[in-house]
């Protein structure tokens, strides 16, 4: 694109970074006082900064600091005076608590959240439809335990697990929790909060007998995968007509066994759905604790599961965290946190232009030109075009008409 004809007053990173400025965000900073004790590096800063780092792709500090000083006369538009050097940028990752960047994230997610629901599925069950799941970043050293065998020199690198609840109707996360690797999943269920009425999803490693009683408590309906092992009592039993692909086999009422807090053995009744995938020839067996919904509803539900883990690859392909720029749990969760930020901007960004470029290639785009003045719109308008000509190239004239 020639510069001369498709010149725009801001470079395209201030044209993310817009919808977070100082304004947007001063609140959430005030309110949790995150400035105190810095006289420097304030809180706006050291998030232009980590942005910085996770869209242009740096994978040090040093990186950090030689990219921004080089643009130094387009900070302006960031709202940033200076460059902080690199031993600030890690005190910062080091001192200031990781807590900070997830108030940002949940404050951003909050305001933009209409702008990401774009599901065709029906919106009175995605309003109330959560998926959870985790999944785990390799570390450089041992900072955080991993599960795993040891390796044959007896040495053994650190992992850190995102577990994350992610809403049905924004496929974006509302919820997330840091662990070591090695940790159990069923952990999570000690901070996570579910509105009264939702459904949530999730695979099987999270199964506990004792939290789904606590789910018909709090009225939340669940949905997940039988374990092979499993010991229950069939009360019920209901077989259906195998006719067709992707169909129920079987439906039956459940009984199962726990033992409650007090070490008490309690008993809890569940629906047991059986379900015929005709793509990977095998069966798979629901268990829910809803008893009236269509059972290829709840099947459609739990395929819809998948989409939890598109939005790791999502995050993992287009802001690959193999590397990170601090050496401490603090640092580490701080660069997650804005990786999910600049992720929130971009979806945002690319929903609202409607564009029909790859998600993968508009963050390629953004990366290549991240201080280069061109309008986004312009950008995608130039894509379209070239991908319009491309196709209408590419297509073969007809030769002969018919008699």
């Amino acid at each position: 694109m020639n510069q001369s004809n498709n010149f725009f007053g801001q470079h395209l990173f201030s044209q993310v970074t817009r919808l977070c400025t100082r304004s947007i965000l001063n609140p959430v900073f005030q309110g949790i006082k995150a400035n105190r004790y810095y006289k420097k590096l304030k809180c706006y800063e050291h998030l232009m900064g980590m942005l910085y780092c996770v869209l242009s792709g740096c994978t040090t500090l040093r990186e950090i600091e030689a990219g921004l000083a080089v643009a130094d006369g387009k900070l302006r538009h960031l709202g940033l005076d200076y460059v902080p050097p690199r031993s600030t940028l890690s005190d910062g990752n080091k001192k200031r608590s990781s807590d900070v960047f997830k108030s940002v994230y949940e404050h951003l997610y909050k305001t933009y959240k209409p702008s990401l629901s774009d599901s065709t599925l029906p919106k009175a069950i995605l309003q109330k439809l959560f998926l959870l799941d985790s999944t785990v970043f390799g570390l450089f050293k041992a900072i955080l335990k991993t599960s795993g065998r040891h390796s044959m020199n007896g040495k053994k690198k650190g992992g850190i697990k995102k577990n994350t609840v992610i809403e049905g109707l924004t496929l974006m996360p509302s919820f997330i929790e840091f662990n070591a690797a090695a940790d159990n999943d069923q952990q999570v269920f000690k901070a996570l909060k579910l509105p009264s009425g939702s459904f949530v999803v999730f695979d099987k490693g999270y199964n506990n007998y004792r939290q789904f009683a606590a789910f018909n408590a709090s009225d939340i309906t669940f949905i997940t995968r039988q374990k092979e092992n499993a010991v229950f009592k069939s009360l019920t039993e209901c077989l259906h007509d195998n006719s067709s692909a992707n169909e129920i086999l079987k439906e039956e009422i459940i009984e199962v066994n726990y033992t409650n807090e007090t070490g008490q053995s309690c008993t809890l009744k569940l629906r047991r759905i059986a379900w015929w995938d005709e793509a990977g020839q095998r069966a798979y067996e629901f268990i829910t604790n809803d008893f009236e919904l269509d059972a290829t509803i709840i099947a459609q539900l739990y395929r819809y599961r998948w989409q939890i883990e598109l939005f790791f690859k999502k995050l993992k392909q287009n802001f690959p965290l193999q590397y990170f720029v601090g050496d401490n749990q603090n640092a580490i969760e701080i660069q997650i946190w804005c990786s999910l930020i600049a992720l929130l901007l971009t979806s945002v960004l690319h929903s609202q232009h409607k564009s029909k470029m790859a998600f993968s290639v508009f963050i390629t785009v953004l990366r290549l030109h991240l201080f280069n003045y061109i309008a986004l719109a312009d950008l995608l308008q130039f894509y379209e075009q070239k991908r319009y000509k491309r196709r209408k190239k590419s297509s073969v004239p007809e030769l002969f008409s018919s008699a």
